[in-house]
């Protein structure tokens, strides 16, 4: 793909179907191409642990038959060990494979959006040694393009929010690779799908605000600023001032948050994104008496940013 065409730019860089069905698995926003690498080892054991447990907490919320008898206490490290059972990855990818250009990565979307409701539960992102057992399946997770918008902007914003691609200290190599690798592929279909003519219908307003949300994220997390990250932003903002009249206050209020910290993080305010900001501004008078008060504050916070950053005070 060409990055010489993506129209934007950072100043500066720190290191660092398948079947007809309903989708209820769609990520809310927050405050919130296949791909190969190597031979994958197939088993149907759990990894080892590359580093030792930590943060680890009983959840007394198992139910019994009866009240008569104790409830079973479950660890966060059993919870997430049944998560990421090797063999519910394989059915994801054999489903895959059997519906080929018809699979609509519905599956693959649900298992991200499990992991995000795991670290939710948990409040907290994954921790490294969770990080690790992940990215040894997520070796064998292979998004295409005949994923729908509504499987792929859930597969980014559930990993982005769970901290999937979230740098350790401590991370290794391999985990490196298998998130460098697994992001480029997610931001490659949405940069696809954004300048795909004609343009894909299912584009909605939720999903743009949870992928410039979670673009917002990765480069608060100091994730690398990639050309697929800089052309993705740049596919996802004329998206905005097409369907500004499709946005609710928390999207309002979280694409400008979101705006604003790319902002704040290096990226050049190019004219689709003063474009953007512009077509918005008017929404958020039209809604005035509808933000509630974290709504108000991320707005006000945004404004505040973005004239920091050279923004008209039209």
């Amino acid at each position: 793909m060409n990055r010489g065409a993506a129209g934007t730019s950072w100043r500066y860089t720190r290191s660092g179907s398948h079947h007809n069905q309903s989708d209820n698995d769609n990520a809310a926003s927050s405050r919130s191409m296949p791909y190969g690498h190597g031979t994958v080892r197939q088993s149907n054991t759990h990894p080892p642990r590359t580093f030792p447990r930590r943060n680890e907490y009983l959840d007394t919320s198992g139910a019994c038959a009866s009240g008569d008898l104790p409830r079973r206490s479950v660890t966060p490290t059993q919870s997430f060990n049944d998560l990421i059972n090797p063999e519910r990855i394989d059915e994801i990818e054999r489903i895959s494979h059997r519906y080929g250009h018809r699979y609509d990565g519905k599956p693959h979307s649900q298992f991200a959006n499990s992991i995000k409701r795991y670290t939710s539960a948990a409040k907290r992102h994954l921790n490294p040694d969770e990080q690790s057992q992940l990215m040894w399946l997520l070796q064998k997770f292979q998004p295409t393009q005949s994923w729908n918008w509504r499987s792929l902007t859930t597969t980014l914003h559930s990993f982005t929010s769970a901290g999937v691609f979230t740098s350790h200290k401590i991370t290794d190599d391999g985990v490196k690779r298998t998130q460098t690798t697994l992001l480029s592929t997610l931001l490659d279909l949405v940069i696809i799908k954004c300048n795909q003519k004609p343009a894909d219908k299912d584009i909605d307003a939720q999903g743009i605000t949870n992928l410039l949300w979670a673009m917002a994220k990765l480069v608060e997390y100091e994730q690398e600023r990639t050309p697929a990250l800089k052309e993705a932003v740049a596919a996802l903002l004329p998206q905005v001032k097409a369907q500004k009249d499709q946005f609710n206050t928390q999207g309002i209020a979280n694409l400008l948050w979101a705006m604003a910290k790319l902002v704040e993080n290096g990226l050049e305010r190019t004219p689709a994104l003063k474009e953007a900001v512009a077509a918005l501004l008017p929404q958020v008078k039209a809604q005035k008496d509808q933000f509630i008060p974290q709504h108000i504050a991320n707005l006000l916070w945004a404004m505040a940013k973005l004239v920091e950053n050279g923004q008209e005070r039209t």
